[in-house]
């Protein structure tokens, strides 16, 4: 098991990565961070160095997302799927592909919500089409880019609250 600050990364059988963190505010505020554009902009910067300049949701069953993030240096990175479930505020499930694609077909992540004390435990589950894609991501530097940008989610919340 990885932590990073208050994020727990673990694998879970071949195709799994499994992450887990607490968040000080009630789940809904929670989910509509992650969810309505104008605040997932607030915080979903990506790694050091790149800022988000695209960020779409459609955040219906069916619906779509796309962000795109750009370097200092020009490079941009994008990324978008399809939402299969949205049920506000316990749970989220969509599919995730990159442009560029840095690991192998495609991710799906659901995404489930409870709530202890007027703390939400946030439990992100993502399977890979195979070991070699999952085990691609947890080389990355996927780990430290998703920690900081839940560490900024956690100060929208704080502000919002």
């Amino acid at each position: 098991m990885k932590h990073s600050g208050k994020l727990k990364l673990t694998t879970q059988g071949d195709l799994e990565i499994v992450m887990v963190r607490e968040f000080d505010a009630q789940r809904g505020m929670v989910f509509d961070g992650l969810t309505k554009p104008e605040l997932v902009r607030q915080w979903l910067f990506g790694p050091e160095g790149w800022s988000l300049v695209e960020c779409a949701i459609d955040l219906q069953v069916g619906g779509k997302y796309r962000y795109v993030w750009r370097h200092g240096n020009g490079k941009e990175m994008g990324m978008e799927g399809a939402y299969r479930e949205v049920k506000w505020p316990e749970r989220l499930v969509h599919t995730e592909k990159f442009d560029q694609p840095w690991y192998p077909g495609e991710a799906v992540t659901t995404t489930v919500l409870g709530e202890r004390g007027g703390k939400t435990i946030f439990t992100a589950t993502m399977v890979y089409e195979s070991r070699d894609a999952r085990d691609a991501v947890i080389r990355s530097n996927m780990e430290a880019g998703v920690a900081a940008s839940y560490d900024r989610l956690e100060g929208v919340l704080a502000e919002m609250g």
